[in-house]
């Protein structure tokens, strides 16, 4: 008996597992980024120290006048969830966006893509929806839409970055169940929005534009075209920011089977 019999379908996700190291390095140097962060935020500082140290990496309309790439940048290098109230909405959002987003879906774009690539589509998306909204936010504070506290709100995470790669990880699934997924990627946020007049609050704007700039670029038929063909050079072979060899194409029955965008 052959160890693929053995282990059955738990083969493929084994061996994602196995090979996500090598398949996607800088996103597992990331993840462990994002973890170590969450953990000292939540239990290596007192609780207005943390406080003080996210309301300064905060993307809010203050902060983004006052020091904007302290804060944009700043901003991903936690995320706003939870990884042990398993019962609550907050940890929904953690598996869709540290899970599904940072951990299967940008491991998928750099893997596919290429390393540099990958950090410039999940910031890309992640400063051009802060833009936007705060933008949105600017207008809707002139027409009262939203109280003028929003000014200095605590907004920050991955979440944003995470729902880029998210709506471009649509194509690491077969065809028939990419328009589901598409469709989910634009739902998840308006499920738990909260509406203050005729818009919704300004982080489910935010993750929406962060879908539509995902969605934007699979609309670009130079990237489309990379996604879904086979990959090329190694990225050893220049310098790591090149996509591997071994990648299947994702309009193939095996795509996206050894990193799918899923817990």
């Amino acid at each position: 008996m052959n160890s693929q019999s053995l282990w059955g379908p738990l083969g493929g996700p084994l061996r994602a597992v196995r090979e996500y190291p090598r398949r996607a390095p800088l996103t597992l140097a990331y993840v462990c980024l994002l973890l170590v962060g969450h953990v000292w935020v939540n239990h290596g500082l007192s609780a207005d120290r943390a406080a003080t140290v996210l309301g300064y990496l905060s993307t809010n309309l203050d902060n983004l006048k006052d020091h904007p790439l302290t804060a944009l940048l700043g901003s991903v290098l936690f995320f706003d969830g939870t990884l042990t109230d398993v019962t609550s909405v907050d940890f929904v959002g953690t598996l869709i966006t540290f899970g599904l987003g940072v951990c299967c879906s940008l491991a998928w774009v750099e893997h596919r893509w290429g390393t540099s690539r990958a950090v410039a589509v999940f910031l890309g998306g992640h400063v051009v929806a802060t833009l936007l909204t705060a933008i949105v936010i600017g207008v809707a504070l002139q027409h009262g839409w939203y109280p003028t506290a929003v000014r200095q709100a605590l907004d920050y995470g991955v979440s944003y970055g995470a729902q880029t790669v998210l709506a471009i990880g649509t194509l690491a699934l077969p065809r028939r169940g990419r328009l589901p997924w598409a469709a989910f990627v634009l739902a998840w946020p308006l499920g738990g929005a909260d509406w203050t007049g005729p818009l919704p609050d300004f982080t489910t704007i935010g993750h929406l534009t962060a879908a539509a700039v995902g969605f934007g670029l699979l609309g670009v038929p130079a990237v489309r075209r990379q996604l879904v063909s086979p990959a090329g050079p190694s990225s050893a072979a220049s310098g790591g920011s090149g996509p591997h060899r071994d990648f299947v194409p994702a309009s193939s029955p095996a795509a996206g089977a050894e990193m799918p965008p899923s817990a």
